[in-house]
C-alpha cells in the first residue's frame, strides 16, 4: 500500500497539516473495488474534496462538501467494479471559492483477470 501526502497550496507554515491519500489495494484483478481514504487538514476555508479514479479508458469521480474546520478529518470513498487499467487516483481539496487548495495523487494497477478467455 502506498501513501501520498502534500502540503496544502498556500500553507500557513503548518507542515504537520497535510492532505493525505491512501488507496487500497495498489494492485488487483478486475473487476476491482478500490477503497480511498483521504485525511484532510482542519481549516475553516475547506469546502469540498473531490476524488477521481481515471485510466485511459475509464473515469469515475465523487465529491463531498466539507464544513470548514468542523468537517471530519477523514473521508472514505469506494469505487466499485473498476475495469483493467493503470489508474491515477487524485484527491483535490477545494476552498471557499471552489479553488484548489491541495492535490495528491496515487497510481494503482488493475489487471485483467483472464476469466472468460
Amino acid at each position: 500500500m502506498y501513501v501520498t501526502t502534500a502540503l496544502p497550496l498556500g500553507a500557513r507554515d503548518k507542515a504537520q497539516e497535510r492532505l493525505a491519500l491512501r488507496v487500497s489495494p495498489a494492485v488487483s484483478f478486475a473487476p476491482a473495488n478500490l477503497v480511498v481514504r483521504v485525511t484532510v487538514p482542519s481549516d475553516a476555508d475547506n469546502r469540498g474534496i473531490e476524488i477521481i479514479a481515471e485510466s485511459q479508458e475509464f473515469y469515475r469521480s465523487s465529491e463531498v462538501q466539507l464544513d470548514g474546520d468542523r468537517a471530519p478529518r477523514t473521508a472514505m470513498f469506494e469505487f466499485r467494479s473498476l475495469p483493467p487499467g493503470t489508474y491515477e487516483v487524485r484527491a483535490t481539496l477545494l476552498g471557499v471559492e471552489g479553488q484548489e487548495r491541495a492535490c495528491v495523487r496515487q497510481q494503482v494497477a488493475i489487471m485483467a483477470s483472464g476469466a472468460g478467455n
